[in-house]
């Protein structure tokens, strides 16, 4: 059996500070993936919601009230949380369910409209909880970690503040050029460096907002796809969520230590780069096939490490693909050609299928003026709390 289905749809609602109800949100971008694909919404037959958060917590009804907005008509429906990863393993779940011959037709959505500010975990005490323990134990905000790993990557690599400008520059560049972005306006290195410091050594343009957005897939069977009259549709080909292996030799928020690796040897590669080599392997192809990337840049500093991780070069190169180009519109191979976290800021549950989004228009060429030319394999990354993360392959 071919693990291959196909993406027919992809739909999203622009990202901001919108103030209304994530519902509203996702189900305007399930309409337009539905449309997209030419799906009338009565033949879905299962919806799979990312799982809505607040403040990093899961407990919104994602599946069963995006199915409600729509009009109920029967679907199975299917809530899934895993933090910032959500919505790939939205994706795997409804990519499982056809695989398995449980639907031929399955909408995919996340959507969420996010506090001002940065995340904070939700009241109440809990001792027991990693998330809620960093925060009163560290005081370590989510720009704190990012600062971690830049911090990081100076001492370990000598990347420098002007490398993890260059990074915010190029995705500023791309996200003006896509409509669905929050921000669309170019910045200069001078920009950056100019933004007031948030988390030494990042600065305010070196990290990404909180927003409202909304993304969603319709997803289908390779034969549905056939007699729906899409015979060479874009097909997931790979959806990677593997967990981190015993010992964690690198901070890793919200954990607030590492484990020790006295009594084990340190893991062979670092926990993101695992789950784009899985996914790697999972569709057949390596980073050498890849057109174009879509990862998850919460910081400028993370940025580089992704390229490392998703194998564009070996560890401590990254910020030599930024400098000479390699990652940006028209380079080597392009990352984040839809302007990433920088210009769309995170709405949690949707990003994961955002990405899937986005390399679905460049596949097919319709990225307009971002597109890749030719691009005919992708992959994205992204990694979230609690161990959680994911990685996609798509091909045209």
């Amino acid at each position: 059996m071919t693990g291959d289905v196909a993406v027919l749809g992809a739909g999203m609602h622009p990202w901001g500070k919108w103030g209304r109800s994530f519902v509203e949100y996702g189900a305007a971008a399930a309409r337009t993936a539905l449309a997209d694909a030419g799906i009338d919404w009565r033949d879905v037959q299962s919806v799979v919601g990312a799982g809505t958060v607040r403040c990093g917590y899961p407990g919104y009804v994602a599946g069963a009230t995006f199915a409600r907005a729509l009009g109920w008509q029967g679907a199975r429906v299917t809530s899934v949380y895993a933090a910032c990863a959500s919505g790939a393993q939205a994706i795997s779940t409804a990519r499982a369910q056809i695989l398995a011959g449980m639907a031929d037709v399955a909408l995919v959505v996340g959507a969420d409209s996010a506090p001002k500010g940065f995340f904070a975990p939700a009241g109440g005490e809990r001792p027991d909880d990693p998330d809620w323990l960093r925060f009163r134990v560290l005081g370590a905000t989510n720009p704190a970690y990012f600062a971690l790993y830049a911090r990081r990557r100076m001492a370990l690599y000598g990347d420098t503040l002007e490398d993890f400008a260059r990074v915010k520059v190029k995705n500023a560049a791309a996200g003006a050029l896509n409509p669905g972005a929050r921000y669309r306006r170019p910045v200069t290195l001078d920009d950056v460096a100019g933004s007031p410091v948030v988390a030494d050594p990042l600065r305010l343009l070196d990290i990404c907002a909180t927003s409202d957005g909304a993304a969603a897939l319709v997803l289908t069977s390779m034969d549905f796809a056939r007699r729906h009259g899409a015979p060479d549709p874009v097909r997931i080909r790979a959806v990677s969520t593997v967990s981190p292996v015993y010992p964690r030799t690198v901070l890793d928020l919200p954990d607030i230590a590492t484990d020790s690796s006295t009594a084990a040897p340190a893991p062979a590669e670092p926990f993101r780069a695992a789950l784009t080599r899985a996914a790697y392997e999972e569709a057949g192809i390596g980073p050498e096939d890849i057109s174009l990337a879509e990862v998850y840049d919460l910081s400028t500093a993370l940025e580089l490490e992704w390229y490392e991780d998703i194998g564009l070069c070996a560890a401590g190169e990254g910020a030599g693909l930024v400098r000479g180009g390699a990652t940006a519109l028209g380079g080597r191979v392009p990352v984040n050609t839809s302007g990433g976290l920088a210009s769309f800021g995170e709405a949690v549950p949707a990003q994961a299928i955002a990405q899937v989004c986005e390399v679905t228009w460049q596949l097919r060429g319709q990225a307009g003026a971002r597109q890749v030319p030719g691009a005919r394999a992708a992959v994205t990354a992204n990694q979230g709390l609690f161990g959680h993360g994911s990685s996609v392959i798509a091909v045209a």
